[in-house]
């Protein structure tokens, strides 16, 4: 009987564990399908007020045109993008998304790129994304065009006016998380950004109008590296911190050139060279000194660096780094407690997943006060 019963149980013992296997795989297998098989179609509105429908969440994604890769890399979107422009791989100074994901550079080409290119449809195909990500590139019609053409969902972003980082950028970086499943990292992205920028304008909210030194940003590039007549009226920096912008008293926004003459006459307490065109400056001191040395800041000492934020659009981590050396400058005694290279490497390191102020020192110099001459 031992004998019997040992050999039933040898012929049944395969036959359980065959059972047991099964059950076990079935159970994970069933647990696993709600997580790879949430997709769902949805209309989403993007920033021109097209209405989009798109299988969300995406897995494969490209972005075209100035900045809208970066606002995917804000929102750890990296590993989802199948493809970049050619301009994108080029030598980029400055260009944090690309410094903190330098294997980007390794995907395949979609297409030139640069602001005043159009989309080269055949190259976005091929790659075949799950939905185009376009910022400053397309209008309505010409985002509708393109999406007829290559058969793919494009979504139009934007950082808002003069890129000042407004609801139009926090609505982008909101609408990329939704497609792309990462909704809680997008809002926690709008989140750190009006965070700072609150805390930047509380600083100095309470300093009387009459107390605050009169600010000069000069040599800001655009397209090439300009001389101390290139600044910008409501610079983003200065207007964060309720900085005296003596180029806000034109009325104008964004860019403008300015007269050396009115320079001197607006002879600002403190002037801030943006180092791209720090170059160009130095140069120009050396062939009139003069014109410099007439100035209030540069006989006091008062000339310091802002790192450029401009580059294929807005880095917006950069951007707020500037603005808080620039605090620290203009107002030492309410940004006493920030050190701006760890601010700086904060901001970067949350945005992007890396402190790249050490980089920026390699490009560019990083903050300094700057001595004309030497």
């Amino acid at each position: 009987m031992r004998k019997i019963m040992a050999l039933l149980l040898a012929l049944l013992m395969p036959v359980l564990l065959l059972e047991g296997c099964g059950g076990t795989a079935g159970q994970k297998e069933t647990g696993t399908v709600p997580t790879v098989a949430k997709v769902q179609k949805q209309k989403i509105t993007d920033l021109v007020g097209r209405e989009v429908e798109i299988s969300v969440p995406v897995q494969k994604v490209v972005a075209i045109g100035p900045g809208a890769l970066r606002l995917v890399t804000y929102d750890d979107g990296t590993p989802m993008v199948v493809g970049i422009e050619e301009i994108e791989k080029k030598p980029s100074p400055g260009r944090s998304y690309m410094m903190a994901y330098p294997d980007l550079k390794k995907l395949p080409s979609i297409g030139q790129g640069g602001p005043d290119t159009a989309p080269n449809e055949e190259s976005l195909v091929t790659v075949k994304p799950e939905v185009i990500f376009v910022c400053s590139l397309v209008d309505k019609e010409k985002a509708n065009q393109l999406q007829a053409k290559t058969g793919i969902p494009v979504v139009v972003l934007s950082y808002g006016p003069l890129a000042t980082f407004n609801e139009d950028a926090y609505r982008s970086l909101n609408l990329i998380g939704m497609i792309i499943g990462k909704e809680k990292r997008a809002q926690d992205v709008v989140n750190y950004l009006k965070q700072c920028q609150k805390d930047l304008g509380e600083r100095t909210q309470d300093v009387p109008a009459g107390d605050k030194a009169k600010v000069y940003v000069g040599a800001v590039s655009m397209k090439a590296k300009l001389g101390i007549e290139s600044t910008q009226a409501k610079y983003p920096p200065f207007k964060f911190i309720g900085a005296k912008n003596v180029v806000d008293e034109t009325g104008k926004s964004g860019t403008v050139m300015i007269d050396k003459e009115k320079i001197v006459s607006w002879d600002p307490d403190i002037l801030f060279l943006d180092e791209g065109g720090y170059p160009v400056v130095t140069d120009d001191f050396m062939k009139n000194p003069a014109f410099y040395q007439s100035l209030s800041a540069v006989k006091k000492g008062q000339v310091y660096s802002q790192i450029p934020y401009n580059n294929y659009s807005t880095n917006i981590d950069t951007a707020f780094a500037d603005s808080y050396y620039a605090g620290k400058i203009i107002f030492p005694q309410q940004f006493q407690d920030i050190d701006p290279i760890k601010k700086s490497d904060e901001i970067y390191q949350f945005l992007l997943g890396k402190p790249l102020y050490a980089e920026m020192v390699r490009d560019f110099g990083g903050f300094n006060k700057l001595e004309l001459g030497r």
